[in-house]
Formats: structure tokens, sequence, C-alpha cells
């Protein structure tokens, strides 16, 4: 366990928390996502290391993930506000079955076994992955966001974002663009409902964790304290630095790139389903 550990191992995995949310912060504002998709991974494999129950890995990435997003996405959004480019309308009109998702996913991840959420997560990471190389920005397709849309849309999204720990806005952001908003509204309102999707899933995580009555070091819950504090300052920082560059250069090349990345966590992800 992490009592157990010297000075030098101690600083090692404050120093890789360190890195994780600079990277985690950047994309959350940049792709107008929570950072979830790279924060959980790197979280599964340093509570891994420092040996937590491999029963709540996963629950315990996923639950620290979504409060970490909670400030990371209200500065995002704050961001995208500053530009204009937050459609509230859609946020409330659409976000409200979003957060049903979640709220239902939460409870229902809290009866998952790690294993079974590790390969859930790598399989949505294959989808999301394909669907950011394949993007494609000038797309002409415009549908009409009817109600059926937006609450099953809505629900599924929030299902997904609550099972991975994510902001969803890596989902909401295509759907968004396909109902007619431009790039930068698309991500600026779905950081928005990433907020919603982070609060109500960090709550569900926190009592969800705390009625199966889980002893995990230093954590409440499914969220770890000192992961929380080590990113929280960081994301902040370098989510407003992602939400001002993504209004200034193109964003098609870095998507691209980005699908690939998360292919190369994905395949990582279902060699650990193999080897739990």
């Amino acid at each position: 366990m992490i009592e157990t550990f010297g000075t030098n191992q101690i600083l090692f995995f404050l120093l890789i928390m360190s890195v994780t949310a600079v990277f985690a912060g950047f994309f959350a504002g940049f792709f107008g996502i929570g950072g979830g998709i790279i924060t959980v991974p790197c979280l599964f494999y340093i509570f891994g290391t420092v040996g937590i129950d491999k029963s709540f890995i996963m629950h315990l990435a996923v639950g620290t993930s979504f409060s970490i997003i909670v400030p990371t996405a209200m500065m995002s959004v704050f961001t995208h506000y500053k530009h204009k480019a937050v459609d509230f309308d859609v946020v409330k009109t659409y976000g409200i079955f979003v957060v049903i998702g979640v709220i239902i996913g939460t409870f229902f991840a809290a009866s998952m076994h790690t294993k079974s959420l590790v390969l859930f997560f790598s399989v949505i990471m294959y989808l999301l992955a394909l669907n950011l190389i394949f993007l494609k920005e000038k797309t002409k397709i415009k549908l009409k966001f009817t109600l059926l849309q937006r609450t099953t849309l809505g629900f599924v999204v929030g299902f997904i974002s609550s099972l991975m720990g994510i902001g969803g806005a890596i989902m909401n952001v295509p759907i968004l663009k396909f109902v007619g908003y431009t790039i930068n509204k698309a991500i600026g309102s779905a950081a928005s409902i990433g907020f919603l999707i982070a609060v109500f899933g960090c709550l569900g995580f926190l009592i969800s964790g705390i009625i199966i009555n889980t002893d995990i070091p230093l954590s409440t819950g499914f969220i770890n304290i000192p992961a929380f504090l080590i990113f929280i300052p960081i994301t902040i920082v370098m989510a407003k630095v992602g939400a001002t560059t993504v209004h200034k250069m193109r964003r098609e090349i870095i998507a691209k790139l980005f699908g690939f990345f998360l292919i190369i966590i994905a395949s990582r992800f279902l060699y650990e389903y193999f080897n739990i």
C-alpha cells in the first residue's frame, strides 16, 4: 500500500499525476471534454501500482475522475461562454436527459466488477476513436432535435459517461453538430453539459461507494482525495489554455491524432481485461 512507499516512490507518483493533469486539463478545454478519457486510464494504473483492491480500482478511477472534472469543466464553460460559444437552451432541454442517464449509470456501475468496467471502457474508446479519426468538420447533415432524440441520446450519453468517468462531450459534440450547431458552439455547449455529468457522476460514485462501505485508503466513497487535490489546480489552468487555443486554430488534424491516441489506450485496456 502507499503507506509503505519511500519518498522517491511517492514523488514519482506525484509527478505522474501532475503530468497527467496537464494533458487532461488541456484536452478538456480544447475538445470540450472533461479530461476523463486521459485521467481514468492513468489513475487506473496509478491506483493499481499502490495496491488498491482490484475489485475497486476502476470504480475509484472513474469516481475520482468525475470529482476532478467538476472544477475543470466549470473553468472550461466559463471560457467558452466568454467567446459566446454556449447555448444554454440545449443545455436545459437536452442536458436533463443526460443527467437521468448519469444517475442511473453511476449506481449500476457500483454493482459491476472492475473487469466488466475495463472491457466497457475499451470498447467505447475504440468507437470514440474511430469517430474522431473519421470526423468531417464540414458535414452538411442537419437533423431536427426532437424530444425523442433528446431523450434517447441524452440517456445513452449520460449512461455511457457514468461508466467511463468522462464528461460526455466527445459524444455530445458530434451530436450537437448534426443538429446544426457550429463546431465552437457545439464544443462550448457540450462542455456545459459535461459539467452537469461531472456533478451528478461525482455525487453518484461518492454515495454508492459509501453505501457499499468501501475501505479504500485516503478515499471517501469512490473518490481519492490526494488525486483530487493534485489534479484540480493543474487541470483548471490547463482547461483555460485549451479552451482559448481552440478558438485560434483548426482542430481536424489534432482530433485525428487524438483519435489514434485513444486507440492505443483502448488496446492497452483490452490487454488488461484479459489479464485481470
